[in-house]
């Protein structure tokens, strides 16, 4: 028992693009932390959390040894799921959302009218740290001109101003930000060109061996049970979770 106690592994939230700084996130990434030890059985105090709103950052702490786990959006799983070893244990229910998302393009109305027609434009997008998950998942039946320059944005809405006020630019919405799309003032002056198919939300992985096998067994059966667990409801509720389910990943190749 005394090895197990003194192995702590490090969980690591990456949400590049998305609200949220390191401060005001570590309270409630520890609390996630505390509630996945507990409903997968570990040692108390054998799990650490630390989040980071960035790729580039996500990506560095991946790096650290101790950095076990990965709980990150299925972009990031695609971009460097292969580079980082990340093999999936559990899929997230986002509350709203649910285990899986669409993505959806959006142009100009009346300028996008087929893949040939946006050559030289840019495209902007919460994913835009991922154009391989944009490129090949996201966009996988529209394929993009090769010069379409790919952009990360956390700033959606002045995009989409621009893109109405006919700048050649494009936007890749996720769902949630798709689903806003018609209380805009300017909505009119938008158009939905195409939609992914159905992808992941969000992903918990393994990083390359870190840890034992008996150990990833029961992390995952406790990650399955949350959602059904009381206790675990607040540590959920508070990262907007319902609970995880067996991954289910589309056939799209991660990034090389």
């Amino acid at each position: 028992m005394g090895p197990l106690l003194a192995a702590i592994s490090t969980l690591v939230f990456c949400a590049p693009g998305y609200p949220g700084t390191a401060g005001a996130a570590q309270p409630l990434v520890d609390q996630f932390a505390s509630a996945v030890v507990a409903a997968s059985g570990w040692p108390q105090g054998s799990l650490a959390a630390i989040y980071d709103p960035s790729d580039t950052g996500g990506l560095a702490k991946l790096a650290s040894p101790d950095a076990a786990l990965a709980f990150v959006p299925y972009p990031f799983f695609v971009e460097h799921g292969t580079s980082l070893h990340l093999t999936p244990l559990a899929q997230a229910e986002v509350a709203g959302t649910g285990t899986e998302e669409r993505w959806t393009l959006v142009a100009k109305a009346g300028h996008a009218i087929g893949p040939t027609s946006i050559a030289g434009y840019s495209l902007v997008s919460v994913a835009g740290y991922a154009p391989h998950f944009v490129r090949n998942s996201a966009l996988a039946a529209w394929p993009l001109p090769a010069d379409v320059k790919i952009e990360s944005t956390g700033q959606t809405l002045t995009a989409l101003r621009r893109i109405a006020a006919g700048e050649s630019l494009l936007a890749l919405l996720d769902q949630t930000e798709a689903a806003a799309l018609a209380t805009l003032p300017f909505a009119k002056d938008l158009q939905s060109i195409v939609q992914s198919a159905p992808v992941p939300v969000a992903i918990v992985a393994v990083v390359g061996a870190r840890i034992s096998p008996d150990r990833t067994h029961a992390l995952q059966a406790g990650l399955l049970k949350m959602g059904h667990d009381p206790a675990s409801s607040s540590s959920l509720g508070a990262l907007r979770l319902q609970g995880f389910v067996l991954p289910k990943l589309p056939g799209t190749k991660t990034a090389p």
